[in-house]
């Protein structure tokens, strides 16, 4: 199943400069509904890392996406690493992971089951269609636990020619590139 055609289809623009979306862009998928559907109840966390544009300050913010959307605010549990190599697209980075890699920095927030759309059309993560971000589950330690976080990743060859992130931390990267260009 491809992207809804009752919707508005988006500019290469507005994805190329990870440009947030408005709710009524976004789609409930039925993997979204059964991810959602899994964790209906108030005592289940679904808990999301965060390593590019998603985090606190940056383009697509997800507790300003939340607002905007009427959602709940995504609740900061803590900044941690995950195991992978951290590479520039220009306006917004891309995670490949390995267990064995450097580790990207990013920050882990429990978020309402609302949130999951609003991330996935962020990241143009359509069921059934092959994007540059997945959709994936994995443990990430934070504080003394381990979490089980939704994480958008790329594919190791959609980097090939891409400049690697020196230290992991695209807020840090990116600061300082734009300070360099100013």
């Amino acid at each position: 199943m491809g992207r809804p055609t009752h919707f508005p289809l988006f500019s290469d623009a507005r994805l190329a400069q990870r440009q947030p979306f408005p709710i009524w862009m976004c789609v409930m998928t039925t993997a979204t509904r059964d991810l959602c559907a899994a964790h209906d109840s108030s005592d289940e966390a679904i808990h999301v890392f965060v390593y590019g544009t998603l985090r606190a300050g940056e383009i697509n913010d997800m507790t300003r996406a939340a607002a905007r959307h009427g959602i709940a605010a995504p609740a900061y549990v803590g900044t941690a690493s995950l195991g992978g190599q951290l590479y520039d697209f220009g306006h917004y980075p891309g995670m490949v992971l390995d267990a064995a890699g450097l580790g990207v920095t990013g920050d882990i927030y429990r978020i309402p089951a609302a949130l999951i759309p609003v991330l996935d059309e962020i990241e143009a993560v359509y069921p059934g269609e092959a994007g540059l971000f997945v959709r994936e589950m994995h443990d990430v330690a934070c504080n003394g636990a381990t979490y089980l976080c939704i994480v958008y990743p790329v594919s190791p060859s959609a980097v090939s020619q891409l400049p690697r992130i020196p230290g992991g931390d695209w807020v840090a990267y990116r600061r300082e590139r734009d300070a360099s260009a100013a």
